[in-house]
């Protein structure tokens, strides 16, 4: 495997063998917008973008394949968004119900997906996701036991079966630490608080990645010639939202302006339970674990409303009464479902029409209830992250009254269009896994298929990326310098910018005008109106004012970040504008149905000839095989 060292421009080596951790090789003086500093450069056969799961997970499988490998987070290490994950990882194991199976997980996927997934995907996932589990449990992550000494697996929405392997309520908090302790044992070397605002391509192939240092502001350039990306969504484009400050939609947009396309955009999912109360906290995520040990929904009528919402292509395995659906929770062999564990996209809407309706809570939501359900001990025990969140943020006690919430921006099922196999995209040497790729959840993701979905195809991202990177021998790709200058110059124009827009107001517009007109409900009125909206703030945003140094500066930071989100919330608005149905995370009062014609077909987004939009295509789905269509 070919692998220079890494220099600076002086020509120092900057790499001594070890593991990086996260330190910042230049720092000194302040910099202003208009110093030069030094350029820090790098070599490495595969370059990974992103520390959560799906990140970590492809570095592992980059390394043990033979790569010289690194990865480069935007925060520090052990705190990407993969920690809200709390509920647990999706995998057909058996543990707690024999019957089920990986076939059964399929059918629950693409059935959640509402058919529009990408079908491989759903099944190599489907087939894997055991196998990365037990992985994980060898490196070393603790999980939560059944009486037998099994992995114990909790209910979810959507899938038929109790198959959610779980540590209390703190999984992805567990499935990082182990990944992460992997990956420093490995001494894969890691570039913490460094953020990516450029693809470095040599033709039609990649070559690196540029970016710079948040804490310096210095230049650091990847050469490699494979990319990965795992930088996650795109939630701080909307006002009410679970996501953290990173997901600023970096990976789509790199993508999109190294020649990649997007599917599926349109489609964003309003997680059903996020805070509501205090305002501080406001769309901070109650995780699904509540409802999946027996929590439910009420309105302020005191009604368990869910019942009023069942899809009739979800009655036969939900239970119809709430007598029916009480005994479902005392023995559940009979496998029917309670209605608050239908899938995510249901319980959002229904959320959401009772809230219209007048009958929500105090402030702005619905009661989620779990303390007349179960014991303070059970409570305390399956749900601590919860009680803790609850008494200390909220000063309310679950164990002894209702929590109050309301739906939240959570997750975009859209994302890069990769090859199914290899998460491979349109551009030679860049891959995408984990949040920032699409197909794999169609229209609807279930709960826990996420952490499952990072497993299964982080490792394969890593392995096609590292065996890509060692067929190419001494010829890899070059960085062109003046690509370099090019980002270097595009990073720094806000500084020279006097008397422009403030980054923050135009945040703060852009997060009001999806939250209002892209959110759960849309129309082609609010649609149109949105995207002439998005086109006043990228003129906007051409006149951007930074002011101060390069050093610890937040405001430079959004600046850059704002390019990312307006290029994303333009490709969900005019993705959302084009389908003519509702389907999944996509809900059209104009287009209150499904559409047969609009299932089977994907819409794909391409940044234009200009650079300065995104034009937009519709691609047939792939054709499942007759064997797989038996299961439905």
């Amino acid at each position: 495997m070919v692998s220079t060292g890494s220099t600076n421009d002086d020509g120092r080596s900057t790499n001594d063998g070890s593991a990086n951790s996260g330190r910042h090789p230049m720092t000194g003086n302040e910099m202003s917008g208009a110093a030069t500093g030094g350029m820090e450069r790098h070599s490495y056969d595969v370059v990974v973008i992103g520390a959560g799961g799906a990140g970590l997970r492809a570095a592992i499988a980059a390394h043990d394949a033979g790569a010289r490998t690194a990865i480069v987070c935007k925060s520090l290490l052990g705190k990407a968004h993969t920690v809200m994950a709390e509920g647990g990882i999706a995998a057909s194991m058996g543990n707690v119900y024999p019957d089920d199976n990986w076939q059964v997980h399929f059918r629950d996927t693409m059935r959640g997906g509402k058919m529009l997934n990408n079908w491989r995907m759903a099944q190599l996932h489907a087939q894997e996701a055991p196998e990365r589990v037990m992985e994980l449990e060898d490196w070393g992550a603790l999980f939560d036991r059944t009486e037998d000494g099994l992995i114990s697996q909790r209910d979810f929405g959507g899938h038929k079966y109790a198959r959610l392997a779980h540590v209390g309520d703190r999984t992805g908090l567990e499935m990082i630490r182990t990944l992460q302790q992997r990956a420093v044992a490995l001494g894969i070397d890691v570039f913490m608080e460094c953020t990516v605002t450029d693809l470095m391509k040599d033709g039609e192939v990649i070559s690196g990645a540029f970016g710079y240092w948040r804490e310096t502001g210095r230049f650091v350039l990847f050469e490699a010639p494979s990319v990965i990306l795992a930088t996650g969504g795109i939630g701080k484009s909307f006002k009410v939202t679970s996501n953290s400050w990173e997901y600023t939609g970096d990976g789509h947009a790199l993508a999109l302006r190294a020649g990649a396309s997007l599917i599926n955009m349109e489609f964003v999912q309003f997680h059903p339970t996020g805070m509501v109360w205090p305002p501080s906290v406001k769309g901070l995520l109650v995780t699904e674990s509540v409802r999946g040990d027996g929590g439910i929904l009420t309105n302020s009528e005191g009604k368990r409303f869910m019942f009023d919402y069942i899809p009739e292509f979800f009655k036969a395995e939900t239970a119809d009464t709430i007598e029916e659906a009480d005994r479902w929770y005392d023995d559940k062999k009979n496998n029917r479902r309670p209605p608050e564990l239908l899938p995510r996209d249901e319980v959002a809407r229904a959320i959401n029409s009772e809230i219209k309706a007048g009958r929500g809570s105090p402030h702005g939501g619905v009661f989620l209830d779990i303390a007349s359900r179960r014991t303070p001990e059970f409570i305390r025990r399956r749900l601590p992250s919860m009680y803790h969140q609850f008494k200390e943020l909220a000063d309310v006690d679950i164990t002894a009254e209702p929590m109050e919430i309301g739906p939240t921006c959570h997750y975009v099922m859209g994302g890069v269009e990769v090859d199914a196999d290899t998460e491979l995209s349109g551009v030679t040497g860049l891959y995408a896994v984990g949040e920032c790729s699409g197909g794999m959840h169609g229209s609807n993701r279930l709960g826990g298929n996420s952490l499952s979905d990072l497993l299964v195809f982080g490792r394969r991202a890593g392995e096609s990326a590292a065996a890509y990177a060692s067929g190419l021998g001494a010829s890899r790709p070059a960085v062109h310098e003046a690509d370099v200058k090019a980002a270097e110059r595009s990073a720094l124009l806000p500084f020279e910018v006097e008397g422009g827009e403030n980054p923050y107001t135009i945040q703060h517009d852009l997060q009001e005008t999806m939250q209002d007109l892209v959110g759960i409900i849309r129309t082609a009125g609010e649609l149109s109106q949105s995207l002439e909206e998005v086109e006043a703030f990228k003129a906007r945003a051409g006149h951007l004012t930074v002011e101060g140094h390069r050093q610890y500066n937040p405001g430079w930071h959004l600046a850059l970040d704002l390019r990312s989100m307006l290029l994303v919330s333009e490709c969900i608005a005019k993705a959302a504008l084009e389908r003519q149905e509702s389907r999944g995370g996509h809900t059209r009062d104009d287009f209150p149905g499904p559409d047969p014609e609009w299932g089977s077909r994907n819409l794909v987004l391409r940044l234009n000839e200009l650079g300065t939009g995104v034009d937009l295509a519709h691609q047939p789905l792939p054709v499942m095989p007759d064997e797989l269509k038996a299961f439905f």
